[in-house]
């Protein structure tokens, strides 16, 4: 079992991920927390990420990057069977990273968080590598404290759980 998470890793290595072009957000978040996470899921569930960066398959509805922190959360948390009570918990873990990001940035709309943005501008970019990081980062950190992980940022441990 993971007896520690690096928040820092996880931040730069999603932030990594879409710089580099390798994945967008909801694709880069999911990948680096099953990684991190060492969780036994096959790749599959990144391609299940891939239709929501852009607000969605490049609708401008919710952040992908939000949307990949939830999917994260789900793959920890999430229920396999009907009516299982554990998606209450899961739920309320999505609902806490959702309000996390609407306090920092007021909305989750792609569309108003890049507008007037040119898609692939170095603004833009600059932009949503940040959100990806950054809910990545926030999505780690719940997921060490409900697993009673402790965590690392940079050179500062604390302990979690």
């Amino acid at each position: 079992m993971l007896r520690e998470i690096d928040l820092t890793t996880v931040r730069e290595t999603a932030e990594n991920y879409y710089r580099q072009g390798d994945f967008y957000c909801s694709e880069a978040i999911v990948k680096t927390i099953r990684d991190e996470f060492n969780l036994a899921l096959p790749d599959d569930v990144i391609a299940m990420a891939s239709g929501f960066p852009i607000g969605m398959g490049n609708s401008g509805c919710s952040c992908g990057a939000i949307v990949g922190g939830i999917m994260a959360i789900g793959m920890v948390f999430g229920r396999t069977r009907g009516k299982d009570k554990k998606v209450e918990k899961t739920m309320a873990l999505a609902h806490e990273l959702h309000d996390f990001f609407k306090k920092k940035h007021r909305v989750l709309c792609c569309r108003i968080l890049t507008k007037g943005m040119v898609l692939g501008s170095p603004l833009h970019m600059k932009q949503c590598i940040a959100f990806t990081g950054e809910v990545a980062e926030e999505t780690a950190r719940i997921l060490a404290r409900e697993l009673s992980i402790k965590v690392k940022k940079g050179r500062d441990n604390v302990a979690t759980g």
